[in-house]
């Protein structure tokens, strides 16, 4: 999915990734361009029977958008992730009980992790939102597994509980995309191509 409004070019402009999340920060380190992170003021609540890829792409929006008005003239990223287990939104699961409760559903199960990405620049009218599906089949997972892994890398803060970066991807049978990098939370290859557009260059 992919929407795109006012496509302009710009001259060089600050670029602002509006996110608190470490994770967003290291990837779009990659791309060797100065950036600064602002965390965005949203409200992150789903709305009733709200979709996992339409949460996500609300999300990414409201977080571009809220940055980008308070620093009008800068390319401002968003971002956001959400797991989809069979149509229901499983977030960061914020403590052990939780991020146990997740696995074990998760279990054998395909998850599609849905990332979505918006870019804003207000000066300018550009804007563009895309959204990054991942498909992730889980490994039958019991619970002394469970346990072992999350005492290890304590997830907490990772949509689904698990880090395919890191000791996660034991957990995993298979990973169907077409960005290696959504899955950890933003999708460079859309990420790239969006502030292109907007007027940046990269390396």
């Amino acid at each position: 999915m992919s929407t795109t409004k006012n496509l302009i070019r710009t001259g060089t402009r600050r670029l602002i990734l509006g996110s608190t999340s470490r994770y967003r920060r290291e990837l779009l380190s990659r791309l060797q361009v100065p950036f600064e992170a602002v965390a965005p003021d949203v409200d992150e609540t789903p709305a009733p029977g709200e979709a996992p890829a339409t949460l996500a792409t609300r999300l990414a929006q409201a977080k571009a958008r809220e940055v980008a008005r308070r620093h009008p003239d800068a390319v401002v990223i968003g971002s956001d992730q959400v797991a989809d287990l069979r149509g229901l939104p499983l977030g960061k699961p914020g403590d052990h009980a939780r991020a146990v409760a997740q696995l074990r559903s998760m279990s054998g199960q395909t998850v599609v992790f849905q990332t979505a990405l918006t870019v804003v620049c207000l000066e300018t009218g550009f804007e563009q939102s895309d959204l990054a599906s991942v498909r992730v089949v889980f490994r039958d997972l019991d619970d002394e597994e469970i346990e072992r892994y999350l005492r290890a890398e304590q997830p907490y803060d990772c949509a689904g509980s698990a880090k395919s970066e890191g000791l996660g991807i034991a957990l995993l049978e298979r990973i169907d995309n077409d960005d290696p990098t959504a899955l950890v939370g933003l999708p460079l290859i859309r990420t790239c191509r969006m502030i292109r557009a907007a007027g940046l260059l990269l390396p």
